[in-house]
């Protein structure tokens, strides 16, 4: 059943939609691909990292001491920097695996309980390797995962758990201060494919979002399991014999593209989601009280993509979900206003230096800065 208008109660902040009602029974509103040029970024600095594939690149969301901090991933490197007021990058450490073999997909900050920044990365081996960026050693390894990691993200009101998504068709819940794999989510009711990506929710600790190649998206609660969560940091023997649990059954399942699903992220209780079909969607879960699993999807916005057909292309937005940026496979990067209703597409940013596919952006938490992965370079657009 499709929402008179959308609730605007349920999305991040105050200034939430320049819009009023979605008539009953209405299709979904498409946003139009005429840029309104509301903010204008320019190109300020490009960084070549050798010749190995860049896959991931993340600001620092979690830790405002470190909010001009990203870090990027490929190959078996890892690279910190740190934006500065002028607009130019500096570089603040370099890691490389010992595996040489490594190729890092995926990668993400996080914190320890005594407030020291870690990095978390892991890819094509299915390690999880956990940087303390003060110290610039290895924190921890975490070991579980049968095949390739796709994608680490933290939680937001705790940064010492992190979720992983892994080719062996699991999710997993990580304490990176103890090292503890704590649940795994997989099984019976689990994904069939290769997990792709996961998000947290926004205010509800209990509660995240994945999705993969088989089509699916599934919301999971962790509620019933969270004394495993607490057990975790006070764990003192070994990792390997902390009770591991597994969960078979999510809250909600469902698939509202028909293709591959690459990229999903919360939107307030929405979700932003994204396949191969040239588009975004906001929609809406809607659970059935007592019968878990089942519910019904409402789509709800449509964000056209042009050329981005592509699998393993992935969008990101500002701390305030003011904004999504995305790029495509022609070296375009497109920025929507995520508080317009229909859809507004802010701008579109490209540069005779960026022609080919671009996995990843990374927005700074406010908006600011834009980065985007193509190939072995870092671009960084700044808002003028």
């Amino acid at each position: 059943m499709r929402l008179g208008k959308l609730r605007q109660e349920q999305f991040p902040r105050d200034e939430r939609f320049e819009m009023s009602k979605i008539a009953l029974g209405n299709e979904s509103l498409v946003g139009s691909l005429t840029p309104s040029n509301k903010k204008s970024y320019k190109l300020t600095n490009r960084i070549q990292e050798g010749k190995i594939p860049l896959y991931s690149v993340v600001f620092n969301s979690i830790d405002a001491r470190f909010f001009n901090c990203f870090v990027s991933a490929g190959g078996n490197g890892i690279n910190l920097y740190n934006c500065l007021e002028d607009g130019g990058i500096s570089s603040l450490h370099s890691y490389t695996d010992e595996d040489k073999e490594e190729s890092f997909y995926t990668v993400s900050w996080a914190c320890g309980v005594e407030g020291n920044p870690f990095v978390a990365a892991g890819g094509v081996k299915g390690i999880i390797r956990v940087l303390n960026v003060n110290d610039k050693i290895i924190h921890k390894t975490l070991v579980g995962h049968g095949d390739s990691v796709n994608e680490i993200k933290t939680h937001h009101m705790k940064p010492q758990l992190v979720l992983s998504t892994s080719k062996d068709e699991s999710v997993r819940l990580w304490n990176v201060e103890t090292g503890i794999c704590i649940l795994i989510f997989a099984g019976t009711a689990g994904h069939r494919y290769e997990v792709v990506s996961v998000d947290f929710h926004p205010h509800d600790e209990h509660r995240f979002v994945s999705c993969g190649m088989d089509t699916t998206i599934k919301i999971w609660s962790m509620k019933e399991f969270w004394t495993y969560v607490d057990k975790s940091f006070t764990w003192k023997d070994d990792p390997s014999k902390f009770p591991t649990k597994f969960v078979q059954f999510p809250v909600f399942t469902t698939s509202v593209h028909t293709n591959y699903v690459d990229c999903n992220r919360w939107f307030g209780d929405f979700i932003l989601s994204k396949s191969v079909e040239n588009e975004i969607l906001l929609w809406e879960p809607q659970l059935i009280d007592n019968s878990p699993g089942e519910g019904t999807s409402d789509v709800l916005l449509r964000y056209p993509i042009p050329n981005c057909n592509l699998w393993f292309i992935k969008f990101s937005c500002d701390l305030s979900l003011n904004y999504l940026s995305i790029g495509n496979q022609k070296g375009k990067i497109y920025v929507w206003d995520l508080k317009s209703c229909p859809p507004v597409l802010v701008t579109v940013l490209s540069h005779s230096l960026s022609k080919s596919v671009i996995r990843q952006t990374a927005m700074s938490t406010n908006g600011k800065y834009i980065h985007l992965l193509s190939h072995q370079c870092i671009g960084n657009f700044t808002i003028l």
